[in-house]
């Protein structure tokens, strides 16, 4: 039995404008529930037609370094030290120390408690990637599992702000949603939002990870995806990459087709990030051709596109070396992350 949120939703501009000013839970769940149901052959279909498209020879080095300059440079493990974070900053800033017209990452991302050492690390580095400069995100709201009181996300959020995290990648209760209680999910990142306010009233750019591996269905995924648009997401994001699956092409196809309709619906541009199990090149242009043909090459820049990855700029500054040089070189052109 669904039990219906007892009051009014918060008041997010985006679902105000679009479910009326009368915002409740039987609003938000009538439109959730009415979404078209997803057609997973004819998207899997889809999704493998785009993954054969080839691009020419004379694009594959845009494509290698909009791969690098849309990737956020991650290390999320119990066991990251303040070390580990200077490091990856370094290779943040310059990927390939033989060849200096390598372009920047996006960002990096890190725990919460990171945040100060890569704020540190990058010093006048710090900025707006569609600048050249590299910015910190930092994963908030009990990342990965997201069980925690709504206090504590809060504070979780607010802490990594006012570090000087440039965006926040939070997670949704997945519970919830899939319990039916979207009022919940809903009002958390509203919260969650306000939450990103600095002191001098702009916002931290704000992620939302629906955890897609556990959302079981493609129905799951399009309703969760469009909640989290309504609720003020900056960009919807695939996976924590702690959870199989994680950033699959089929789901993220299914995700840009929701930030596609919303742009259709309003004319606002919603970022996308797959994360987690994308490590080789060829497999990254294929996401950037599937952008590109669902939503525009105008998405290709860290404003409306990243990539969440480890391993993957590795293999790209690889493909990058041997486009320059015409060979390979040995495992230890890169650094192990």
């Amino acid at each position: 039995m669904t039990i219906e949120h007892p009051v009014a939703l918060a008041p997010a501009d985006r679902a105000v404008r679009l479910l009326g000013s009368d915002l409740t839970e039987k609003a938000l769940r009538l439109h959730l529930e009415g979404l078209s149901g997803v057609d997973a052959v004819g998207l899997e279909a889809r999704a493998a037609g785009l993954s054969t498209r080839s691009i020419k020879a004379s694009s594959k080095a845009w494509a290698l370094d909009t791969i690098i300059r849309t990737c956020d440079l991650t290390t999320l493990e119990g066991a990251d030290t303040p070390g580990k974070v200077r490091s990856l900053v370094a290779k943040a800033v310059t990927p390939d120390a033989t060849d200096p017209s390598t372009p920047r990452v996006a960002a990096v991302c890190v725990y919460g408690d990171m945040v100060p050492y890569a704020v540190e690390a990058l010093g006048a580095l710090h900025g707006d990637p569609e600048l050249g400069l590299v910015s910190i995100a930092a994963v908030a709201t009990a990342f990965p599992s997201g069980r925690a009181s709504l206090a504590i996300k809060l504070a979780d959020t607010r802490e990594a702000v006012a570090a000087g995290a440039d965006e926040i990648d939070m997670v949704i209760d997945r519970g919830a949603f899939l319990s039916g209680r979207f009022g919940l999910v809903f009002d958390q990142i509203v919260a969650v939002k306000e939450a990103c306010r600095r002191a001098d009233g702009s916002f931290a750019q704000l992620k939302v990870i629906l955890e897609t591996g556990e959302l079981a269905t493609y129905d799951n995924v399009r309703r969760a995806s469009w909640l989290a648009i309504l609720a003020g997401a900056d960009f919807i994001k695939t996976s924590t990459g702690k959870v199989s699956p994680a950033a699959t092409l089929p789901v993220t196809l299914l995700m840009l087709e929701v930030i596609r309709d919303w742009h259709r619906l309003t004319g606002e541009r919603v970022g996308m990030k797959p994360a987690g199990g994308i490590r080789a090149s060829k497999d990254a242009v294929r996401y950037l051709v599937t952008v590109a043909e669902t939503v525009g090459e105008e998405w290709l820049t860290p404003h409306l596109w990243r990539f969440g990855a480890s391993s993957l700029v590795n293999d790209v500054l690889l493909q990058r070396q041997k486009l320059r040089t015409g060979h390979y070189s040995g495992p230890d052109y890169v650094t192990v992350d």
